[in-house]
């Protein structure tokens, strides 16, 4: 399922990130990576905050629905 229907406080794995080349390296170098266990903090607007590699990352409803827990 995508990020954006995902529970918040709830701890997931990443199973797959979609999109063109370019989006899955940004998200990579954000530390989103396949396998990586991350957490939704809070959304607000569809907007997210997750915790990923004990960081806190914004992400807009378009990103967060690129990654497939």
């Amino acid at each position: 399922m995508p990020l954006i229907l995902a529970i918040k406080g709830q701890n997931m794995f990443i199973k797959k990130i979609s999109g063109n080349d370019e989006t899955r390296r940004f998200l990579n170098s954000l530390g989103f990576i396949v396998g990586e266990t991350i957490t939704i903090i809070s959304e607000i607007g569809g907007n997210m905050i997750i915790n990923v590699k004990n960081t806190r990352i914004a992400l807009d409803k378009s990103m967060a629905s690129r990654i497939i827990v």
